[in-house]
């Protein structure tokens, strides 16, 4: 059965989708890859669980990984439920990770674009893999990102 296995996208329910789009695109080259989504009908209601479901968005492609990569899909429900504050030790999905150039920098870019600082930027030595610069912050839903710089 692991053959038959891939790993397709990771989905990401906003408030404003279009505006986490041009977040995305602008400040980590995601790219747009096939049509803007507008769905909605018995099938979309039968598989989330969500009565009357209508969602809209797109998906990107994450860079670094071609053109059949993994994607993120950003979607907006026509009813979203409210949640607290992501913070970094909540059970459950944590954080998306880039790998940046350079991580001071990529912050700048995450605030200039409406992000938030969450942490410091710190550094260390994993042992066996080499040293590591990073730092969390958050997109201008409040979802967090990772920034990492592997190597010297």
């Amino acid at each position: 059965m692991a053959a038959d296995i891939r790993y397709v996208h990771t989905n990401l329910i906003a408030r404003d989708w279009r505006r986490l789009v041009r977040f995305y695109v602008e400040v980590f080259d995601c790219r747009p890859t096939g049509p803007e989504r507008d769905q909605a009908g018995e099938w979309l209601s039968a598989a989330t669980g969500v009565a009357g479901a209508h969602l809209r968005g797109q998906h990107l492609l994450l860079p670094g990984h071609g053109d059949s990569g993994p994607t993120l899909e950003i979607y907006s429900y026509d009813g979203t439920a409210e949640q607290a504050l992501p913070v970094a030790n909540r059970a459950g999905y944590g954080h998306l990770a880039f790998h940046v150039a350079d991580v001071p920098a990529a912050l700048d870019d995450v605030v200039a674009h409406g992000g938030q600082r969450l942490g410091e930027i710190a550094e260390t030595t994993v042992p066996g893999v080499g040293p590591l610069q990073v730092t969390y912050a958050r997109d201008p839903e409040g979802n967090i990102i990772e920034l990492q710089h592997w190597g010297a």
